[in-house]
């Protein structure tokens, strides 16, 4: 078992203003947000066929496409595996399974450079059966059996799912078993005849967010209005669900109630009661362990510090002035970043100045606790696999800018391990350098920052370059291997540059909070601290400067080009917010407001709307030619931020970009094929632009 330390933003990673403009009165191109209108529809084709004719009719377009299909489709690439009841389970795509296959395999075969895997659920095959283009999202198993299974499927990719029942002994879906129709819907196993159902059960059951609010107990064969409900949230939470955990044979109930973005009231259902967990409503609930629930803290409470991770005893929870005791402290440049429990050990994943470490803590007869790192290379991303509390052995995987995943097993004992599986470089990596470095936001903080170049790099000015960064909901960017940049990037004389932003989580809570609401002008302001030192060092200048982002990283590149247009020639805008005056009223806009602040209110409103791209573009600057794709399935980030940006900008005379694909969710495409696509027209974007 293991969890990953985030913000509950990460969960969801993703009328009339007061004092402000009325939107429907003044916005010309809010025909645009009704999704699957004929005429937005018909805009959206009009655009595409521009764009798609432009950039797939490039010379280079054909060479970037199969290099990217071909690296996707790589059958040596690693089968990641989730080990249940023997069972290593792996979810696979290739040329083959466009839309994928559910596939099992033992240790013994897994250790094989060939393994043989029997196939549990068939995608493609089950689409063409049931004429349904269903994309694989999620699959929980009862334990400790793990035989019967809640399959969640989605049309097209959206976050919206259909849940179906499956049995793993006879690999067939279950007759007359648990069913939700279509919905962004919670579900856990209770027990193998009940479980926890939080969905769209009608009319008043759904927050502003558009999640669920009501928690149902849903007997088997049960109809499922008659369910019993065992919780209801406030409209104006995020969601509410249910889940059960287990720990040493125990087993415990747990409600969750996001009342924000960034809180959470969590309750133990104990004989049919809610007992509250008495924390900060700020504090991330890690898990129980040995009798002990685990906490981090995003905010000083009590004498523990800010990120500092606590226990107590869960029998106490209910109970008034609860004794917690310190697990493990943050320190200026580290941060905690998981948990994961095993049998005997608690690994404890951290980013050093945005490098992972992993550490064992074995318990002490004396209440403390043995420290042992285990020693892989600290230049990198590390990511704990496979942890059981039945089990001290566990999966490890490292990679970073210039090596290829490797997939480890770990001996639980000794720490000792051994590669199991490595995916192969797809470019000569021996002729690029990765450094990382330091830059000083306007404000005097410093921001880390990578950068990947061939080991020639002439400091002229003239190499293209291409700056991502994120910066937001709490979410860290680090050190990753990617076969297309390199192949598509690096190889032809490209830069890269990945930036760790305030607004991101890199140095925990801290680095989050520093750019929330009012204060997120200070992620742009580093952004472009990073951009205007690449052009000072002569690594680049502003005509061969490139920038990237998608989602939250959307609006930041959007008010990064409408802030400074000066400083970039290339702007990737993919799945974007960008009318933040009416994000909180478009699909689950309503629960970033504890990221951005209510546009509603007229205070807030007085800050969002000096960085909201949609309302700062100006007919009198010159912006580069931006290229800006979403999805049409997105239900996520609504698909008419990126429209009615375009249709301005047009309108306004701008050479834009737009690709809207007509599937694919917030992830913005479906399958490899719409991935290498997506990506290439992106390639051929940049080197169009920047070289």
């Amino acid at each position: 078992m293991k969890t990953k330390i985030i913000s509950i933003a990460a969960l969801l990673s993703l009328s009339v203003i007061s004092s402000g403009i009325l939107a429907s009165d003044k916005d010309p191109y809010m025909w645009l947000e009704d999704v699957e209108g004929e005429k937005a529809l018909k805009w959206v084709k009009e655009q595409n066929d521009i764009s798609l004719n432009y950039l797939k009719g490039q010379e280079v377009y054909q060479e970037v496409y199969q290099n990217n299909l071909a690296i996707l489709n790589d059958k040596s690439r690693i089968p990641y595996v989730n080990e249940r009841a023997g069972y290593y389970y792996n979810f696979w795509q290739d040329e083959h399974n466009v839309k994928g296959i559910y596939r099992r395999t033992t240790l013994e075969e897994y250790q094989k450079a060939q393994p043989k895997w029997e196939t549990v659920l068939d995608l493609d095959a089950l689409a063409k059966l049931e004429n349904e283009n269903w994309v694989y999202k999620d699959i929980q198993c009862h334990y400790p059996k793990y035989e019967l299974c809640l399959i969640s499927l989605s049309r097209g990719g959206a976050d919206a799912t259909v849940v179906r029942e499956f049995n793993m002994k006879t690999k067939s879906f279950v007759k007359n078993g648990f069913y939700l129709h279509e919905a962004k819907t919670r579900v856990s196993w209770r027990d193998e005849n009940s479980i926890f159902v939080a969905t769209d059960f009608g009319e008043n059951s759904l927050t502003n967010s558009g999640y669920p609010s009501i928690v149902k107990i849903w007997q088997r064969e049960q109809p499922l209005e008659t369910a019993k409900t065992v919780y209801t949230s406030d409209k104006s939470s995020v969601l509410a669900g249910a889940y059960v955990t287990y720990d040493n044979g125990s087993k415990y109930q747990l409600i969750y109630d996001l009342t924000s973005m960034h809180t959470m009231d969590l309750y133990l259902l104990q004989d049919g009661k809610k007992i509250k967990f008495d924390l900060p409503n700020d504090a991330n609930i890690i898990g129980i362990n040995n009798g002990k629930f685990f906490v981090q803290l995003k905010s000083t409470w009590q004498e523990f510090a800010q990120a500092e991770v606590i226990y107590a005893d869960i029998n106490d929870v209910g109970k008034k002035n609860i004794s917690f005791t310190s697990f493990v402290k943050p320190s200026d440049t580290r941060s905690i970043e998981e948990l994961s429990f095993t049998k005997s050990a608690i690994l404890v994943t951290v980013l050093d100045d945005v490098k992972n470490k992993v550490y064992r803590y074995l318990p002490k007869a004396n209440g403390q606790w043995q420290v042992d790192q285990v020693k892989f290379p600290e230049t990198g991303s590390i990511a704990v696999l496979n942890t059981s509390p039945e089990r001290d052995d566990f999966f490890v995987n490292y990679s970073d800018f210039l090596s290829p995943s490797s997939l480890y097993l770990v001996n639980g004992a000794s720490l000792e391990f051994t590669k199991l599986k490595g995916n192969k470089s797809h470019f000569d990596a021996n002729k690029y350098v990765a450094k990382q470095k330091f830059t000083t936001s306007k404000d005097g903080t410093q921001i880390p920052y990578f950068i990947v170049h061939k080991k020639d790099l002439k400091l002229n000015g003239k190499n293209p370059t291409l700056l991502y960064a994120y910066g937001g909901f709490e979410l860290s960017m680090q050190p990753f291997y990617s076969a297309g940049i390199g192949k598509n990037w690096l190889a032809k004389g490209g830069v890269y540059v990945l930036a760790n932003i305030r607004g991101g989580g890199e140095y925990g809570p801290r680095w989050h909070q520093a750019a929330l609401k009012k204060n997120r002008h200070k992620a742009f302001e580093d952004f472009e601290a990073v951009a205007e030192r690449l052009i000072t060092d002569k690594v680049t200048e502003p005509k061969h400067l490139g920038i990237k982002g998608g989602s939250n990283g959307g609006l930041l590149v959007s008010a990064a080009f409408t802030r400074r247009p000066d400083l970039y020639n290339a702007v990737i805008c993919q799945v974007p917010l960008l009318d933040m005056q009416r994000f909180n009223k478009l699909l689950a806009g309503a629960s970033w407001m504890g990221e951005y602040g209510n546009p509603d209110n007229a205070d807030e409103w007085q800050y969002i709307k000096t960085y909201s791209p949609y309302h700062n573009l100006s007919k009198d600057k010159q912006y580069p030619q931006v290229f800006f794709t979403t999805s049409t399935r997105d239900d996520r980030v609504h698909p008419g931020h990126a429209r009615k940006m375009v249709a301005k900008m047009k309108d306004m005379g701008f050479d834009v970009l737009y690709f809207e694909n007509m599937e694919g969710g917030h992830a913005g495409a479906a399958n490899k094929e719409q991935y290498a696509m997506v990506n290439s027209l992106e390639y051929v974007y940049l080197m169009n632009r920047l070289h």
